[in-house]
């Protein structure tokens, strides 16, 4: 540890920290952790004639400490203060049947030497080691066959401490640590021991004034001669109309034989009809969806109308002659019916029943194109 702070301590000379020097104060709070040593307490009760059957340990406990110090620049502080460690305790069930309940308070003085190293402006890393001088307050009681003889021993002992830590410093008057040390101490019956405090706190620091602003020369900017603005840039183009879409509905009835996928004469004379109006147009796609009506199990229905759909793409490209990477062709079972579920009840297949469904058995031609009205004649 010695080692470490002079390692710390050799920097340059205090005419280049002059500004950093002063008094300081401040208080942290935390955790503390003793060891307590379970084998030398049952060894103890041993050299007694009991026999120790089981100990229960309570060795953590609310810990802080109030501090001051002069820091002779960034990197060397000579501190002291005061630190209350809290209380621990052990109970230790007995053979023959007792028991033997110990606690200590700790709370005491310190005197530190802190070495630091800045990393940057507001950050640093320290170490500390030094001397504390502590009062530890024991009391025991037993029960059962245990018997205490000096139920409350005393005692004031110096021992070594140490310990590391952070510091960011918000401005140049508050900081805050985050630290952990490590306290020897005596327990007061002839025991030595160690506890770790781990805590958190404030730094206050006093006669350090904000650096004052670095006076900066003001520069001119050259004035730069005016030069024309340049015309206004064209207005973009008009976007792209919208593409147009027509949509036709084909009764299934007037297209196929009821259940068959073959296209009939008269409904070859409709398609050929529609096709007529679109000789000349421009178009991107024709997208072909066969319905069915709901009779019917859906893998039949959904193949019937796959069909049908193909059967009508397939008369598009071959009679009128229709790119077939332009034509789409897909089945949608009854998904997508015209009636409403209340106007056809039932679900028995009865000439009744076909005959309602008729406007369900359809095929849907759609066509997406720039423009679909036919070029004319000359």
């Amino acid at each position: 540890m010695i080692a470490i702070l002079v390692a710390i301590i050799v920097v340059p000379g205090p005419d280049a920290f002059a500004d950093d020097a002063g008094w300081y104060t401040g208080f942290n709070v935390g955790q503390s952790r003793a060891k307590i040593d379970d084998a030398r307490i049952a060894g103890g009760l041993l050299g007694d004639g009991f026999t120790t059957t089981s100990i229960d340990n309570d060795d953590r406990h609310f810990g802080f400490k109030a501090f001051g110090g002069y820091e002779f620049n960034r990197y060397f502080a000579l501190e002291s203060g005061y630190f209350d460690l809290g209380k621990f305790g052990f109970t230790a069930d007995t053979l023959p049947a007792g028991s033997l309940r110990g606690d200590i308070k700790v709370k005491g003085a310190n005197f530190d030497a802190v070495g630091s190293v800045p990393i940057g402006d507001k950050f640093s890393l320290f170490a500390r080691a030094g001397l504390n001088y502590a009062d530890s307050k024991d009391t025991f009681a037993g029960t059962g066959s245990v018997t205490v003889i000096d139920r409350a021993p005393h005692k004031w002992a110096a021992n070594y401490k140490f310990g590391f830590g952070a510091e960011y410093d918000f401005t140049r008057s508050v900081g805050m640590r985050i630290e952990g040390e490590r306290y020897r101490i005596d327990d007061a019956v002839g025991n030595k021991g160690d506890i770790d405090l781990y805590s958190a706190g404030l730094v206050f620091r006093f006669g350090r004034a904000e650096p004052p602003p670095v006076a900066r020369a003001v520069v001119p900017e050259p004035v730069a001669a005016p030069v024309a603005e340049p015309p206004p840039p064209p207005p973009p183009p008009p976007p792209p109309p919208p593409p147009v879409r027509k949509r036709v509905s084909f009764s299934a009835d007037s297209l196929f034989d009821f259940g068959k996928e073959t296209v009939r004469p008269a409904g070859k004379r409709a398609l050929d009809t529609f096709a007529a109006e679109l000789r000349g147009a421009q178009f991107e796609v024709i997208s072909v969806t066969g319905h069915t009506d709901r009779i019917g199990s859906h893998a039949y229905n959904m193949k019937l109308s796959e069909r049908r759909a193909e059967s009508v793409k397939s008369y598009l490209v071959e009679s009128a002659g229709f790119p077939p990477d332009k034509v789409i062709a897909r089945g949608a079972d009854g998904d997508d019916p015209v009636t409403k579920p209340d106007e056809c009840p039932g679900e028995k297949r009865t000439p009744k029943l076909i005959d309602c469904l008729q406007p369900d058995r359809r095929v849907d031609v759609e066509v997406v194109g720039s423009r679909l009205q036919a070029a004319p004649n000359n």
